[in-house]
């Protein structure tokens, strides 16, 4: 939705990756933003936040039983895998839930629209290797 969403679009383009073959969720079911000017800035849940919103996502993967799971920034890979995961350190790896399907981290768009102009490229392109990851992983299957 918005800019991101159209970010994420081109990206799974990109990486091969038909955005109608996917399911795409938000582990935390609500927004919390704060104002600034008239921009409704996103503000990162609690962890709280996240263990309440678990079980809808727990529901989702029990009703949909994908193969693998791409979290998509630090909120949804916390959710997934119980611990706080550090984006820079463990994008692209797959990561292996104590149940359930595999885990792929990496950037949340939005987190690549707020970097500084000079950085966007190569987190992009990194951002997009590790979508390519997830698809030539479905494509090995």
């Amino acid at each position: 939705m918005g800019p991101a969403g159209r970010l994420l679009d081109q990206a799974l383009q990109q990486a091969g990756l038909p955005r109608e073959a996917l399911y795409v969720t938000n582990a935390v079911k609500h927004f919390k933003f704060e104002l600034r000017g008239r921009r409704r800035m996103h503000k990162t849940p609690a962890q709280r936040e996240v263990q309440a919103c678990h079980h809808w996502l727990a529901s989702e993967i029990a009703a949909v039983q994908p193969r693998r799971i791409v979290a998509l920034g630090a909120t949804a890979a916390r959710s997934l895998m119980g611990r706080t995961v550090t984006i820079t350190r463990e994008h692209g790896q797959w990561l292996q839930r104590p149940e359930g399907p595999p885990v792929l981290v990496t950037w949340h768009p939005s987190a690549l629209l707020r970097m500084p102009r000079e950085d966007f490229d190569a987190a992009y392109a990194a951002w997009v290797e590790d979508l390519r990851v997830a698809a030539s992983a479905d494509a090995a299957r």
